[in-house]
């Protein structure tokens, strides 16, 4: 779905001719297709839990530039790339809470570190940061 919608607004954004949105867009679109080859899906789309991870990694991209140019005083080109990260993260869900992840963790008979992040990265791909998870999961070490 989530790669469908992406498509779309990729498409969207040529018609319109919206040069900003269009060069985010398509580079998330192509990184989509270029994951969905490797994992061997040809004419299948990404689950949307691999969709997330790499909308994910774009925008922490996209923030590295933008501390980049910040340092290098480049003011417009920050604007531009800190446009393009929350045009992205309106495709991403409400992200799990501390305590959500905490009250999840709680739940679980195994509260080892590698059992946890199993749980986590195959029941909540996408929708939460697996590094606070990894954090809060030492707490119970």
């Amino acid at each position: 779905m989530l790669f469908e919608d992406i498509k779309n607004a990729n498409i969207q954004a040529l018609k319109d001719h919206d040069k900003q949105a269009r060069e985010i867009l398509s580079l998330l679109f192509g990184k989509l297709k270029n994951d969905s080859i490797d994992k061997g899906l040809h004419g299948t789309e990404l689950p949307d839990g691999d969709v997330l991870r790499i909308i994910q990694k774009t925008i922490k991209e996209l923030e590295e530039e933008a501390e980049s140019f910040k340092k290098a005083n480049r003011e417009e080109k920050v604007t531009e790339l800190l446009w393009q990260r929350d045009l992205l993260s309106k495709y991403l869900p409400k992200m799990m809470s501390e305590d959500e992840i905490r009250a999840e963790i709680e739940k679980l008979e195994d509260k080892k570190i590698p059992s946890v992040m199993k749980h986590f990265k195959a029941n909540f791909n996408g929708l939460c940061d697996m590094g606070l998870v990894s954090k809060i999961a030492k707490e119970y070490q």
